[in-house]
């Protein structure tokens, strides 16, 4: 699945730019269980999986069918509708209407479009229109390939394989998969700091889509290490949100791949770099996250956990930050010492998340504004 990236995330927490299938506006109810099971939905790769069925179909078969059935590496069987058709000599395409489910995938309602031609040796994959091309390393394809996931080829090898053998022709096929408007949603995403250009991912280890998925926001992090160690990047940095990022961004002029978009996701980070060290690392946010931070939150999401005020107030010794509601209002009434600590404490909770791996690691705390407040580090 693919997210937006930090910068087009709005400054306070959880909110999302609205755009053509971007993550919707925040509303309390996403931080609460959902009254009826989300639906989910299908992976780009399962789409584009399909598309590849359903035009091989065309071109070993003669006819398009209304729609096409594949199998899923977990053995599922979706069959999805034909949205687009086209033939000509030797080669057939098809396209695919991307439906992520419940879940706010950017490429929900993408049309998917994959086209085959016989010939050449092998399996061959192309990136038409809207389909970025690998520029970096430490991705699971190699520079110079197109950015259609190990996952995904295989599916859609699997699919040449069956159909040759079914129709009594070699597996010797071009494909080429195209996402129109891809480009311009890929700017919105990860892409770009991964070294992806041109266009989008074709992504998927299952098939399916799991609405509103961690997981897959974690997995995304742990590329951008990937992608940071293989550039040998020195110093990498992961912020809560987009006014925390711009603020580190400026302070250290970092490039725009070494900026992780860690969001709440401190402990997925942070345990990440423990076993995959880069030099230093930069953590930032607002007092409220970098508090929770302190006090040993791994995830930073208002519905995960929360600030402890009675501990703040032994931590200062200042009995009136037993009765505030956010960290800021502690802010108010005790000024700078406070972040001055968080600042600390942070760094020693990120310190003990990092283990004895051989990195370095310093605190930015700022205020609503981006200004920043406090810091801790070497």
């Amino acid at each position: 699945m693919q997210r937006l990236s930090g910068r087009e995330k709005v400054a306070s927490d959880h909110r999302w730019r609205i755009g053509a299938s971007f993550w919707p506006a925040y509303t309390p109810a996403m931080d609460k269980t959902p009254e009826k099971q989300l639906r989910r939905g299908w992976t780009t790769g399962a789409c584009a999986t399909a598309a590849v069925k359903a035009a091989l179909v065309r071109l070993w078969g003669g006819a398009f069918a209304a729609d096409v059935t594949i199998t899923l590496p977990r053995g599922e069987t979706p069959t999805f509708a034909l949205a687009h058709t086209d033939a000509g000599a030797a080669w057939a395409e098809a396209g695919i209407t991307k439906d992520a489910g419940d879940d706010p995938d950017v490429t929900h309602g993408a049309l998917i479009i994959a086209r085959v031609r016989q010939g050449g040796q092998g399996i061959v994959f192309q990136a038409g229109k809207g389909v970025g091309m690998i520029t970096k390393p430490g991705l699971p394809i190699p520079p110079g390939e197109p950015a259609i996931n190990p996952a995904p080829r295989q599916m859609m090898t699997s699919v040449v394989q069956d159909l040759a053998a079914e129709y009594g022709r070699p597996a010797h096929v071009e494909i080429t998969i195209s996402i129109p408007g891809g480009e311009a949603l890929a700017a919105k995403t990860w892409n770009p700091r991964l070294g992806i250009v041109g266009g989008l991912s074709v992504l998927g280890t299952t098939g399916i889509v799991r609405p509103f998925s961690c997981s897959a926001w974690i997995a995304s992090i742990h590329r951008g290490v990937d992608v940071a160690r293989a550039c040998e990047t020195p110093h990498v940095a992961g912020c809560t949100g987009a006014t925390s990022e711009a603020a580190v961004q400026r302070l250290y002029g970092l490039p725009d791949h070494a900026m992780l978009d860690m969001g709440d996701f401190a402990g997925g980070l942070l345990k990440y770099l423990a076993k995959h060290p880069v030099a230093r690392v930069t953590i930032g946010g607002g007092i409220g996250k970098m508090t929770k931070l302190a006090q040993g939150a791994r995830d930073l999401h208002s519905g995960r956990s929360q600030v402890d005020f009675d501990q703040l107030a032994d931590w200062l010794q200042d009995d009136r930050l037993r009765y505030v509601n956010t960290a800021l209002e502690a802010y108010e009434i005790a000024g700078k010492t406070l972040p001055a600590m968080i600042a600390e404490k942070a760094r020693d909770q990120v310190r003990i998340m990092l283990k004895d791996a051989p990195v370095d690691a310093d605190i930015v705390v700022i205020d609503r504004a981006g200004a920043i407040i406090a810091q801790a580090g070497p």
